[in-house]
């Protein structure tokens, strides 16, 4: 009888004990509630479903310690309007295209993508092997964020436009919807610059607002319609030939976090970004197609004549020696970009371009 006793009060002072001793690690254990708000509508399915996949990983992945609540565009925050609501602390993190920003810094526009710059693989380079990373860190840290790469669309479309584009002078006097580096090239070039937000381009378009836009290529074009609304649609991106777009955190919540869910969230948008890029690819060759047969009637698929292309060139070199001017930290990232963009173009000459111009049909 004693005996049975001694057993049960041994066994409930080593439960006791045994609670008192993971105490600290049930403690540990908390969640953390985020809300993302995007500048992408829900037509948007790649852009906003890049937002959506990155949430349910980071949600897997740790255990539903870290969740993350994603809102189309205009939802909580109006679409250009999520970078300052981030930066105040009013949500925890945003999705959308650093070039958006370029009142905050001109610096910004670079980390998106520079007009005849690199292609996707060579942004990649130098925001990971290069100082884009760092500096870009180091341009949003003033605004009290944390960016992160996000998926690349791969070189875009040059853009749908109401009449043809024989040469440089068919731009003066046109409302583009083109917002970044390439915006400030069609304004060189005489055109209006209209930063008009994803979902309302058609609507612009339609009623005349604008003259021509870009948006990204021909699966994103076709969810939002656009090939109802002008005739000639243009390549190539000179604009835009490897668009990145952005992951942002709030630098208190991003480092509230402990260690463990900080990797998490960063090697999760690593992961969302390479199945974005690669995703733009697949249904953009399937897109193009549709185009091709069934709007074929209402569509033409136009390549800009090389003489606009080296005028745009020219315009665009001046455009971003200008930009690069207009703040200490502009200044960085356009020398870093360039001296990086020339270092990769001996050995993109010899494998890529080579390729394309001998081997690729």
């Amino acid at each position: 009888m004693k005996r049975r006793k001694f057993i049960a009060g041994a066994g409930a002072i080593a439960a006791g004990t045994a609670a008192i001793v993971h105490a600290p690690a049930v403690i540990a254990q908390q969640k953390y509630r985020w809300r993302m708000p995007t500048t992408w509508t829900p037509a948007l399915n790649v852009m906003l479903g890049s937002a959506q996949q990155l949430a349910k990983m980071v949600d897997e992945m740790s255990g539903g310690r870290l969740t993350i609540e994603v809102f189309p565009a205009g939802q909580i925050v109006p679409p250009l309007g999520v970078f300052d609501a981030c930066s105040q602390g009013t949500v925890e993190a945003f999705m959308g295209a650093s070039y958006y920003w370029a009142g905050k810094d001109p610096a910004v526009q670079w980390f998106t993508s520079v007009p005849f710059g690199m292609n996707p693989g060579g942004m990649t380079s130098w925001l990971f092997h290069g100082e884009g990373l760092k500096l870009w860190e180091e341009t949003y840290a003033a605004f009290n964020l944390v960016p992160r790469p996000g998926p690349a669309t791969g070189p875009q479309m040059a853009g749908w436009f109401r009449k043809k584009i024989n040469t440089i002078a068919d731009y003066k006097g046109l409302k583009m919807r083109i917002p970044g580096l390439g915006g400030q090239v069609i304004a060189k070039a005489g055109g209006t610059v209209v930063l008009t937000p994803g979902g309302e381009i058609f609507a612009a378009l339609e009623r005349g607002a604008i003259d021509a836009a870009e948006w990204v290529g021909p699966h994103d074009d076709l969810q939002l319609g656009l090939q109802n609304t002008a005739r000639y649609y243009y390549y190539p991106g000179w604009h835009e030939p490897a668009t990145t777009l952005e992951f942002t955190f709030n630098k208190k919540a991003y480092d509230a976090l402990p260690v463990d869910l900080r990797r998490i969230l960063d090697h999760g948008v690593t992961a969302v970004s390479e199945y974005g890029l690669s995703e733009y690819e697949a249904k953009n060759a399937i897109a193009l197609e549709k185009l091709k047969t069934e709007y074929k009637d209402k569509v033409e698929i136009l390549g800009l004549p090389p003489t606009v292309l080296r005028d745009l060139r020219k315009l665009a070199a001046e455009v971003l020696k200008a930009e690069s001017e207009k703040s200490p930290m502009a200044g960085k990232v356009y020398a870093s970009f360039t001296k990086f963009q020339t270092q990769l173009g001996g050995w993109r000459r010899i494998s890529e371009a080579a390729y394309h111009q001998f081997v690729a049909v």
